[in-house]
């Protein structure tokens, strides 16, 4: 059985879902708890998926504990009348503990996905760092996607027989959809990029992202007011920010930003749209965990608007910089991408560490190693 809830948790499980299905010695139960809504079903419609339960939790105003409670006594209704084998969760959201909890209550196993992830700080991300820690104290198979991550859990007394080093599913997801779907944009602006692009006749685009909790507030308005400083600085950059649907975000950035005629305000994009217009972005500007590591393996230099991360892997790699949300900062690092062809070839040429596309065939190798038969898979990298 595999649970989840949100976009990010969508993407990066999809693929290993259907690898479940092709094998005929397996059953897949697919569960989901609906904390995000549009964005979850349209990557479950551009994969086929259709979830066998969908637990729609959200309200208008809950708070986290109100969505733990929620995942907790739902997916324990869907868990007896189902009494799966495997119970598999992915990241680090509330549907992620919750589910992991609600399975371990009724000692069914739990394979965590991207396990092992850490930034040190219990604060930041919130409540995400508690959230996958907590998960890793129920795990019984942890899938790490790096070294990095494997290290952090054995630091934490996790052995390593319950440990496989998987690779980021998100990059076999973020392949397939690259390589493999026709995406037609429905914003004909986006569209008219793209050819441009093609013809050669764009200029350079900047992919803006933000949404973290932590960067609410004066933040996030400074995070608008830099964004509207380099449109006029880079009359010729096209910016693009598809604005998160929180009102606190669009309230801090639209002020800042809508009268600009280069700066391209969205709302929230699907998967494949998204994977597009990063695949046009020259720099990307982000809070987002997900955009880090889907980025790099397109070649884009990522500057991370966080004073932590926990996938230090590319910032260690180089195609990842940490820059925090200071209103100048943000101006000058984005400015020196754009002004230096050596600054920006030292992030664009950098190796991604975090995936080759076949993390999904790894997952399915562990889970069977784990819970049924076979040799333990090589872990990715090794």
């Amino acid at each position: 059985m595999t649970i989840y809830g949100t976009r990010p948790e969508a993407i990066k499980v999809a693929p290993i879902i259907k690898a479940i299905e092709r094998d005929a010695r397996l059953e897949s139960i697919t569960v989901v708890t609906g904390q995000h809504r549009e964005m979850l079903d349209q990557v479950n419609a551009m994969f086929g998926i259709i979830p066998d339960h969908d637990m729609n939790i959200m309200s208008n105003g809950q708070s986290l504990n109100g969505i733990l409670a929620k995942v907790v006594s739902g997916v324990d209704m869907i868990l007896e009348t189902e009494r799966p084998d495997v119970v598999i969760v992915q990241g680090d959201t509330s549907t992620v503990m919750g589910a992991a909890v609600a399975s371990f209550n009724r000692q069914i196993p739990v394979v965590h996905v991207e396990a092992g992830l850490r930034s040190g700080d219990i604060s930041s991300p919130f409540p995400e760092e508690a959230n996958r820690k907590l998960t890793s104290q129920i795990a019984a198979l942890h899938l790490a996607p790096t070294s990095t991550s494997k290290g952090n859990l054995t630091r934490e007394d996790i052995s390593e027989n319950d440990i496989v080093i998987t690779g980021n599913s998100v990059i076999d997801t973020l392949m397939y959809a690259t390589e493999n779907l026709h995406v037609a944009f429905e914003d004909p602006r986006l569209e008219a990029l793209r050819d441009a692009k093609r013809a050669g006749e764009a200029g350079r685009v900047l992919l803006v992202t933000a949404h973290r909790r932590e960067n609410l507030g004066t933040a996030m308005e400074g995070i608008g007011q830099a964004v509207a400083e380099l449109a006029k600085k880079y009359p010729e950059l096209m910016i693009i920010f598809p604005l998160h649907k929180n009102p606190k975000v669009r309230s801090a950035i639209r002020p800042a930003v809508e009268q600009l005629d280069n700066v391209l305000l969205l709302e929230p994009l699907a998967y494949a749209e998204f994977t597009q217009v990063l695949s046009l972005a020259d720099v990307v500007l982000t809070d987002s965990g997900g955009v880090q590591e889907e980025a790099p393996s397109l070649g884009k230099p990522v500057l991370v608007m966080r004073e932590n991360t926990e996938r230090p892997e590319a910032v260690v790699a180089g195609t990842v910089k940490l820059i925090g949300t200071h209103k100048q900062r943000l101006i000058d690092e984005v400015s020196l991408l754009l002004d230096s062809a050596e600054a920006y070839a030292s992030m664009a040429n950098a190796v991604n560490p975090y995936g080759d596309g076949k993390a999904a065939e790894r997952t399915l190798s562990a889970i069977k190693w784990k819970f049924q038969e076979g040799e333990r898979p090589e872990d990715f990298g090794q």
